[in-house]
């Protein structure tokens, strides 16, 4: 039995969803590009293994500045596994209630952000608490789930309430239920999960989407672009301005957040 070509075929059905979903795909384009034209930043968060679409969406090769990756060591620092950092505290901080907002509290948040959201369950506390946060602060929230599983999995809040319950859009990454794709003979429990290629599909379809609007409004963004693509002197130069228009964006959230001083008052 070939696996590796059952997980290749299960693949092009995940591309087949996920081209099911081009309108959701331009909306939350469309929503991103009017806050980076703003000035202002798209949240992405994700805890456990959804750090990976955090990161894929920015700061990467063929990625640009407009995208705020909120990612926090003790929710998504796996590599020890046991022992201290381990996974289980991870997987324990999760799912404490007061987490988010108090990560949330280091930013000024603003009506003309957005947001990407990433659970695959939609059910942990802490990613949920993150998009209640946001949408409660008028931030447009996108979802990006695996819906089959989320629908089936059980809300870790007492209410019952789930990402997509907080969401304004919800993208489906295609996976399946439990998000393993392939059966192993002799093997009671499947393997080879698929959210993370669906997931990439997703993120990098956004991510060209923005780009065109953004090229169309006059704001072409500043793509972080390999040396033997276009020269080690742009390379440079397009990674330097690129890196400093993120702390150009990232300094506005930080500017008058919280408690006002004199700093904040003259800024």
């Amino acid at each position: 039995m070939d696996l590796s070509q059952q997980y290749i075929d299960k693949t092009r059905a995940l591309l087949t969803t996920i081209e099911k979903q081009k309108t959701a795909i331009l909306q939350a384009a469309s929503w991103f590009s009017e806050s980076i034209l703003a000035g202002r930043m798209v949240h992405v968060f994700g805890s456990g293994h959804s750090r990976i679409m955090v990161e894929e969406m920015w700061p990467r090769y063929g990625s640009f500045p407009g995208f705020n990756p909120i990612v926090e060591l003790s929710l998504t620092f796996h590599n020890l596994v046991v022992g201290a950092n381990g996974q289980r505290q991870a997987m324990f901080l999760e799912n404490v209630p007061g987490l988010a907002p108090r990560i949330l509290r280091n930013f000024e948040l603003s009506e003309k952000d957005s947001a990407l959201i990433i659970s695959s369950g939609g059910c942990n506390l802490v990613p949920v608490e993150m998009a209640e946060c946001l949408k409660n602060s008028g931030v447009k929230v996108v979802a990006l789930v695996t819906l089959a599983h989320a629908n089936e999995s059980s809300s870790k809040r007492a209410d019952g309430k789930k990402l997509m319950d907080f969401a304004d859009l919800v993208l489906d990454t295609g996976a399946p239920v439990g998000d393993a794709m392939i059966d192993v003979p002799g093997l009671d429990t499947p393997v080879a999960p698929g959210s993370t290629v669906g997931g990439a599909v997703i993120v990098n379809s956004i991510k060209a989407e923005v780009a065109q609007l953004l090229t169309n409004a006059g704001r072409p963004p500043k793509v972080l672009s390999a040396a033997n693509k276009v020269g080690a002197q742009r390379a440079t130069e397009i990674f330097e301005s690129a890196y400093d228009e993120h702390a150009h964006r990232l300094s506005k959230l930080y500017a008058k957040v919280g408690i006002e001083s004199y700093v904040s008052r003259e800024s």
